[in-house]
């Protein structure tokens, strides 16, 4: 089981704050990783951090907008200089804006470009292609390193009318693809796709005032062959896999769906 050891490596984990970053920065301290959590929530970031110290992990949180490069550059200064150079990136920032969602009120071609730019600067440049950029190339230079990105089910199938969300998540799946090539065989890129765990965003949308799944959970459900939603927690196993050079040190360019079956489910 040594193999899933993350001992004396630094984790960096974009989007830490939310909850399934949390859950999977939470679970690569578990592995021995010595993780900084990144985000714009000192509140929620620090929470997270408190609980790796608790159980006798090593964490920090750095406050910094992904979407900003110049503190993403103050973000890896400050890691290398409190916990030393990092081998593990993992991005888990991004979210989906109602506002760039089809409905029966808004179409399609009634999307406003201004909102469909934000959200794909969230969900692919700030998401992954600015992370990338700065913590990849001390990787590289290193010789080796593990990227991990968070997809979605969205980028494979077309789903709930989550146009921009959908976009900006198949091009993080083809852009996991390209890095994966350009880099190797220092670093290893690769990205996980999650089903349907109940989130901050989509709890509305999974589960009605009472508690119980609404008609589109239930929907979801019927979809789904494990017959349950998913717990931040089963995202863990995944990510220490792809973190852990001596347990996947020959993956990389690939999608690791841990979505319930969801997506091999077509009737």
């Amino acid at each position: 089981m040594n193999r899933f050891s993350l001992h004396g490596q630094v984790a960096v984990v974009i989007g830490g704050t939310g909850v399934l970053g949390g859950a999977m920065a939470r679970g690569l301290s578990a592995a021995a990783a010595a993780v900084a959590v990144v985000g714009r929530s000192a509140k929620r970031g620090q929470a997270v951090v408190d609980d790796i110290v608790a159980t006798g992990g090593r964490a920090i949180f750095v406050a910094a907008d992904a979407g900003v490069r110049q503190q993403l550059v103050a973000a890896r200064n400050t890691i290398v200089d409190r916990l030393g150079a990092p081998q593990v990136l993992l991005n888990a920032a991004g979210g989906n804006d109602p506002h760039v969602t089809v409905t029966a009120d808004l179409l399609f071609e009634d999307i406003d470009l201004t909102a469909w730019q934000q959200s794909l600067d969230l969900n692919l440049t700030a998401g992954v292609l600015l992370p990338c950029q700065v913590f990849g190339p001390p990787m590289v230079a290193a010789g080796r390193g593990s990227i991990i990105n968070i997809a979605s089910i969205t980028a494979h199938v077309p789903l709930s009318r989550v146009v921009a969300y959908s976009a900006a998540k198949a091009a993080v799946v083809s852009l996991t693809k390209f890095l994966a090539r350009e880099w190797a065989p220092a670093v290893r890129v690769n990205s996980i796709t999650p089903g349907f765990f109940p989130g901050e965003q989509n709890r509305r949308l999974l589960f009605d005032d009472s508690g119980q799944p609404s008609a589109r959970g239930q929907q979801i459900l019927q979809h789904t062959p494990m017959d349950r939603f998913g717990d931040p927690d089963e995202l863990v196993g995944a990510a220490v896999f792809l973190a852990s050079h001596a347990a996947s040190s020959f993956v990389t360019g690939t999608d690791l769906r841990v979505d319930g079956g969801f997506l091999s489910t077509t009737i």
